[in-house]
């Protein structure tokens, strides 16, 4: 197993995800990384900033109970979630008191409150922190029931959280913006038109002038600046200095500069009693801005989320005591019926059991076509009904439907770090100290060796340099792509189980499949039965379908089929055996079956050389030839064909479009597998491979090769999937394929592969142009800010710039992501 494998395996059990408000930068994920790493318990922490989550990978026995208090000690917030529960057998007040004791001994409940009389309890709980049904369980504990009226939707929370703070960062930006024009326009159109200068000075004076100028600056700097000044400050005295502390001193120093010119100028070198007021807010109104066009394009980020969830039905149809009525979804229990009507979005996945009709399951599988449903059939909850009507039995209910399942897999994978964020972590980690060194030292240089004033320009530049450095930018560049990629994925039926799947497919070479169920449909039927001397049909295929009724394999299922459709009943069976990779056995009819291939019948030791010319002669026209043997003595040549899948062909002539080479690895015969390789254009077979074989297989394509992704879907391929760089498993297959693979394709078309491995590239792609322009930023900018160009050129650059180019900078790196989300497969 490799060791991404590894980590997963290890750690899937004990992962805890939070969520973190108040980090607005890359140096705030360090300081609640060093923060959280530190609690006795936590073996390994990831903070995502695009995401504004932290997950937290736990030791056995580890208490968390503490982390709310860690991550505010460190200047952040884990947001609570409101929910409202029905409290039911509370007969007085003493039963206030016991439920609410009982509550509030689950850990992560934050406030209780019980009301006997509406028999309710509101209860706030830390986001994250709270296991599903704990607090349920915590009341039946105590003699009492609990059910959530309206379960608190952790993605509502979410987005009216955001839907605040931008409504916020508006109102504040318009409060900036009325305060600052006053002193802009009449400083700066001062500078640029003399008369108007001249003007002011007759008509207001300049004592008044700059009293007007310190109330306007004083009403920004402690009103809509406030935000930076109340979180930056604390955390620099902390010595964990973020964003806002750079933005908080720069923005000081100029207005505290001001403050002593206007009333105190005295104590000011002469000639240097200068006044930057208007630097001082016009660098808070364009930071403002910058904050709230991030905060719009941090939301469009996780439109696929919020697309998704949107396909979720809110009520459904449910019977309750012989009659159809409609209860809210987080009411529906499994095994409960539900009737859908016309035009209705199915609410959770199960089985008809009366009626029919036509349902589209695009948002499933892609194909446009909606499909027939007939009692039996599976339905899957957020498709929609189109024409008919029927009646289904809930089987999956809540977290556990497939749709649930594909919003947890799409988040996991958008809070992911990639190995490319390592450098960024560390950079980011020492960057926001470094700028504060290097505004300390430019202020340093111009004031010993820079002209007359030698003061302003210390000022002017040390301001300029704490104002452009933008760690955000640097910070967002990683998550954010993978968000906005990872969405988009998953839009075009690509879930990527894990974020950094996103970089490793990238890197891939080969893309290895498996045949049966891959390739092809994993639907064959029986074509051939051919009888040794001495049997009869129905005799033979009595007994092998009484055999292959005890197995789950396709190829299984085709032969009972077969003996159905010729109204042939098996013989009872007994003492199955399935040796994998080999074939079955079992006793029926008071004789000894066996069924497999050639090696099992070699293992067996029973002669099968009279078979083998029509053996060779099925495989090479793509069947698979299988031997059936009773009591020792080989009784039937069986051949099954399997259908390629109808985008089988396109998928293979697309992943050589990218450049990439491919390959088969399958159990099957090998003649049979090289006439199926011939039919679809693979460049490599590698044919009757035991399972555990395929691991060895996979290891040499990679030695030959380079990294190597492999597509499978069935039990006997979780190893490989698990080996290979990347693990692709077919949505259609088994639990046990899907928990192995790093990404999932939701439905059976393999094209999405080459589509997969394209949005790989794409997102990593965006990913390099994001960091590119956040590193070349800092790296030129930071110099030019601190003057380094003014001997030469006699060029400064102004904070208020400094603050629009800073501003400007994370929304470059978020709107290049959102290109993203216009990605469309070749």
């Amino acid at each position: 197993m490799n060791a991404a494998a590894s980590l997963k395996s290890d750690r899937t059990a004990l992962t805890l995800d939070v969520p973190i408000e108040g980090m607005t930068c890359a140096s705030c994920v360090s300081h609640v990384e060093k923060a959280l790493t530190a609690m006795p318990g936590v073996e390994f922490v990831s903070v995502n900033l695009a995401s504004e989550k932290a997950s937290l990978f736990l030791a056995n026995g580890a208490d968390v109970t503490g982390l709310p208090g860690v991550v505010e000690r460190a200047g952040y917030t884990i947001p609570t979630l409101e929910t409202e529960y029905s409290i039911s057998g509370m007969t007085c007040a003493s039963c206030v008191g016991h439920v609410e004791k009982a509550i509030e001994a689950v850990p992560g409940v934050a406030n209780v409150s019980v009301n006997l009389a509406t028999e309710r309890a509101h209860v706030a709980a830390y986001a994250g922190l709270v296991p599903a049904g704990a607090v349920e369980a915590a009341v039946e504990k105590a003699g009492y029931e609990a059910k959530p009226i309206a379960e608190a939707a952790d993605h509502e929370h979410a987005e009216d959280a955001k839907s605040e703070e931008i409504g916020r960062l508006r109102r504040s930006l318009i409060w900036a913006a009325a305060l600052t024009f006053p002193i802009f326009a009449i400083e700066m159109g001062g500078h640029a038109i003399p008369e108007v200068h001249s003007w002011v000075e007759l008509t207001v004076g300049h004592k008044y002038l700059k009293y007007a100028f310190f109330v306007l600056a004083t009403l920004v700097m402690f009103g809509p600046g406030l935000r930076f000044h109340r979180t930056g400050l604390p955390k620099l005295l902390r010595g964990t200095p973020d964003m806002n502390s750079l933005v908080s001193v720069g923005t000081l120093s100029a207005y505290g500069y001001s403050l002593a010119s206007t009333f105190v100028p005295a104590l000011l070198p002469p000639g240097t009693a200068h006044f930057y007021y208007e630097a001082a807010t016009v660098i808070v109104t364009l930071i403002l801005l910058g904050r709230w066009l991030e905060a719009i394009s941090r939301g469009r980020t996780s439109q696929a989320i919020k697309r998704l969830i949107g396909l979720q039905a809110k009520t459904a149809r449910v019977l309750r005591e012989d009659t159809f009525v409609e209860v809210p979804l987080e009411q529906v229990r499994p095994g409960d019926r539900i009737q859908v009507r016309p035009g209705d979005r199915i609410p959770v996945d199960g089985t008809v059991v009366d009626g029919q009709s036509h349902v589209d399951e695009s948002m499933i599988s892609g194909e446009p076509i909606p499909v027939l449903k007939l009692e039996g059939a599976d339905v899957v909850g957020g498709t929609i009904n189109t024409t008919g009507s029927f009646v289904y039995q809930a089987t999956r209910v809540g977290a556990d439907t497939l749709l649930a399942q594909i919003i947890r897999m799409v988040e996991s994978a958008q809070g992911a770090k990639l190995p490319i964020q390592a450098l960024v972590d560390k950079v980011t980690a020492w960057f926001v100290p470094a700028v504060f060194a290097a505004a300390v030292l430019t202020f340093a240089v111009w004031w010993i060796w820079g002209p007359e004033p030698a003061l302003t320009f210390g000022l002017v530049n040390a301001v300029a340099v704490l104002i452009i450095a933008c760690p955000c930018a640097m910070g967002l560049a990683t998550p954010t792509s993978i968000m906005v990629g990872t969405g988009r994925a998953a839009e075009l039926g690509v879930l990527f189980r894990r974020g950094d799947a996103l970089q490793a497919l990238r890197d891939v070479k080969t893309v290895a499949f498996d045949k049966t169920g891959t390739l092809t449909k994993g639907k064959p039927e029986l074509t051939d039965l051919v009888l040794a001397p001495g049997f009869e049909r129905r005799g033979v295929l009595s007994v092998v379908a009484a055999v292959e009724a005890q197995s789950e394999h396709p190829v299984a299922a085709a032969i009972v089929a077969a003996a159905k459709a010729e109204e042939i009943a098996p013989e009872a069976s007994i003492g199955f055996v399935a040796v994998p990779g080999y074939g079955i056995g079992a006793h029926a009819g008071g004789k000894r079956i066996e069924v497999g291939a050639d090696r099992h019948m070699a293992k067996l030791g029973i002669d099968i050389v009279g078979f083998q010319a029509q053996a060779k002669s099925l495989a090479e026209q793509g069947k698979t030839p299988l031997y059936a043997a009773i009591d020792g003595k080989a009784a039937a040549l069986i051949a099954v064909a399997d259908p390629i899948r109808p985008t089988t062909a396109a998928a293979i002539s697309a992943m050589h479009e990218l450049g990439l080479k491919t390959a088969m690895i399958t159990g099957d015969n090998r003649i049979t597998a090289e006439a199926v390789a011939r039919q679809l254009g693979i460049d490599t077979v590698v044919a009757e491979v035991l399972p555990a074989g395929k691991l060895d297989e996979i290891r040499k394509l990679r030695a030959a090769g380079g990294p190597i992704a492999f597509v499978g879907d069935g039990i006997n391929d979780a190893p490989a999937l698990a080996e290979a760089d990347v693990g692709i498993a077919v949505g259609t297959g088994t639990d046990v394929a899907i928990e192995s693979a790093e990404v999932v394709l939701v439905s059976g078309d393999l094209t999405i592969v080459a589509t997969a491995l394209a949005i790989s590239r794409a997102t990593m792609r965006n990913i390099e142009q994001n960091l590119f322009w956040a590193f070349a930023y800092n790296v030129a900018l930071v110099p030019v800010a601190a003057g380094v160009l003014y001997p030469f050129t006699g060029m400064l650059l102004s904070p208020m710039l400094a603050a629009g180019a800073m501003a400007m900078s994370s929304v470059f790196v978020l709107s290049n992501a959102l290109r993203l989300r216009r990605f469309a497969p070749a």
